[in-house]
């Protein structure tokens, strides 16, 4: 499943950098974000309760930043198990300077669902994805803005 689009966050590059790592200013911007805890330098443990169709349930998740570039980019590794199955993806995160209070974050990322949601499919599992990624950027902009 592929997973990539920009979003412009109504604030400096290294405000919204600093945001996308910063476990309480994420907690707050991802839906159904129950906990999210740093168990290491560039590393975290999730739980979300998602509630869109058929992928409802509790989620746990790992989440690793590996090739941190302040303020420009890092690759993110996820890995999250539920009710309705697995995921684990890889994607990176840039952000570009529109000016000094904007920035456009652009990420791309492949993910692999396994279980329930791949039976699901595509049709399904991705709308709910892109929704939930929506949510997140304007949560964060109206944090950042």
């Amino acid at each position: 499943m592929k997973l990539s689009g920009d979003q412009i966050i109504p604030a400096s590059q290294e405000a919204v950098y600093d945001a996308m790592l910063d476990p309480e200013t994420l907690k707050g911007a991802l839906p159904g974000c129950e906990a999210l805890e740093e168990i290491g330098p560039n590393e975290y443990k999730a739980a979300m309760t998602i509630g869109v169709a058929m992928i409802k349930g509790k989620y746990d998740g790992h989440v690793k930043i590996t090739d941190a570039v302040r303020p420009e980019s890092f690759t993110m590794h996820i890995e999250g198990k539920g009710p309705q199955g697995q995921i684990s993806g890889v994607g990176t995160v840039r952000f570009e300077a529109v000016s000094e209070n904007e920035t456009k974050v652009i990420y791309d990322g492949d993910a692999t669902v396994r279980g329930m949601l791949a039976r699901i499919g595509a049709r399904v599992v991705q709308p709910a994805a892109n929704m939930i990624v929506g949510k997140f950027f304007t949560e964060l902009a109206g944090k950042l803005g």
